[in-house]
């Protein structure tokens, strides 16, 4: 129970990573805020929860509007008196992101609107609620691309996620000694239904698949699970981290045979 008597709020919870650290955390003991735009999805993940014995709302999100975040922010004070983990974990990352030249503008500004903008207002809002409760833990998604470079070229969204990771780090800083922890969780490649369906290609699934050591693309509850450590006291003293769960890629110069 090692998040008992915490709330948490986890954005782009309705599937994928954000699903699975809401069912780990409430399993822990927490009680856990739902904010996604897919109504459905994050009224699902509610009942996953609940089914489980663990406790849940949902709150309906865009997380690159202002009012919207801060009324999910307020959700969680008023339901649960306090709040404790903010898990800025909502992102896209659409077909048409490729490299400089062919990615369409509108398609950076929307990227950077969710990945980076949505993770600036879940600090603005969320930083003075872990205040007034006394400190907390943030985990901001980045990425294994944050720290390196991809032919498969996805600009927007690596430049996003470079953009979590340098924020992150000054967050960190700036509140360290207020008893707030900042921490970019960076994952690699991960099977959830988004990359399954970038994946469905055989040919494109080989040329990504070879550059991972260990054979085979992350499960979503393996990156929660990651999350929940960095959200809970066994996490006391990580801050300012690029916390990478990539399975080596980001260690490996060839991958074996």
């Amino acid at each position: 129970m090692r998040l008992e008597g915490k709330s948490a709020l986890i954005t782009g919870a309705g599937s994928g990573i954000g699903r699975e650290a809401a069912k780990l955390f409430a399993g822990e003991g927490a009680r856990v805020v739902v904010a996604d735009r897919d109504v459905a999805g994050g009224e699902a993940t509610v009942r996953a929860v609940s089914e489980a014995g663990g406790e849940a709302s949902f709150v309906e999100t865009d997380v690159a509007s202002s009012e919207s975040v801060r009324a999910a922010i307020a959700h969680a004070e008023e339901r649960h008196g306090a709040l404790h983990v903010l898990f800025n974990n909502a992102g896209i990352f659409p077909d048409d992101d490729g490299d400089p030249i062919a990615t369409p503008e509108h398609v950076w500004d929307r990227v950077m609107d969710v990945n980076l903008k949505g993770v600036f207002l879940g600090c603005k809002h969320g930083i003075p609620a872990l205040l007034r409760a006394g400190g907390g833990s943030i985990i901001n998604t980045a990425s294994f691309v944050a720290v390196m470079g991809a032919a498969t070229a996805q600009i927007a969204y690596t430049a996003s996620k470079g953009g979590v990771l340098a924020m992150t780090r000054e967050i960190a800083v700036i509140y360290a000694r207020q008893g707030i922890r900042a921490n970019a969780l960076c994952p690699g490649p991960v099977n959830t239904p988004l990359l399954e369906e970038l994946l469905s290609d055989p040919a494109a699934r080989a040329r990504r698949l070879v550059h991972v050591p260990m054979g085979r693309l992350a499960e979503a509850e393996e990156v929660a699970r990651a999350a929940l450590f960095l959200a809970s006291e066994d996490a006391a003293y990580v801050n300012g981290t690029s916390f990478l769960v990539d399975g080596a890629i980001t260690g490996a110069y060839v991958t074996p045979e």
